[in-house]
């Protein structure tokens, strides 16, 4: 009986407890982000959506401490969240905004791979990493994109029904 806000805060809490570590812990901020936006009743709107991811990006950033620029998975949320709550405010559909945001995800996570990781996993590395891309900025783009081609998906079922 529970709603989507609901099922993504248990989500939340089973990634965060299961993955372990600061990358399970920031998952679980995330998760627990974007369930407290959307709720239990409402529906998943562009609006509401746009708005936790939002949320999950702040959430992240101030409990990680990261910033664009430091080889994380920030280098990807922000550009995502910022692109999708650009295409939401200029009117463009849920699928729209996300397949927007979401191919300036894959570019963000490909553009790691020229950054010296300042925080993080990777920090260690340094210049050794200059090359390959942040796997946590490649994850999430990976995720986007699937959450994205599901979006298509479904809006391309609902038009044809």
């Amino acid at each position: 009986g529970a709603g989507a806000g609901s099922l993504l805060c248990r989500a939340a809490d089973a990634w965060a407890d299961k993955a372990g570590g600061t990358s399970g812990a920031l998952w679980g901020v995330a998760l627990t982000a974007l369930g407290t936006a959307l709720g239990d009743s409402a529906a998943a709107d562009a609006p509401r959506v746009a708005a936790g991811v939002r949320d999950a990006k702040e959430g992240i950033m101030h409990f990680g401490k990261a910033r664009v620029g430091d080889k994380t998975m920030v280098d990807v949320l922000v550009p995502f969240s910022d692109t999708l709550s650009a295409a939401v405010a200029q009117g463009a559909s849920l699928t729209e905004a996300w397949l927007r945001a979401a191919a300036v995800a894959e570019q963000a996570a490909q553009a790691t791979a020229q950054l010296v990781p300042k925080v993080g996993r990777a920090r260690p590395l340094a210049e050794k990493s200059v090359g390959t891309p942040d796997a946590g900025a490649v994850s999430l783009a990976m995720i986007v994109n699937t959450v994205g081609n599901l979006l298509k998906e479904h809006s391309a079922s609902e038009q044809g029904a």
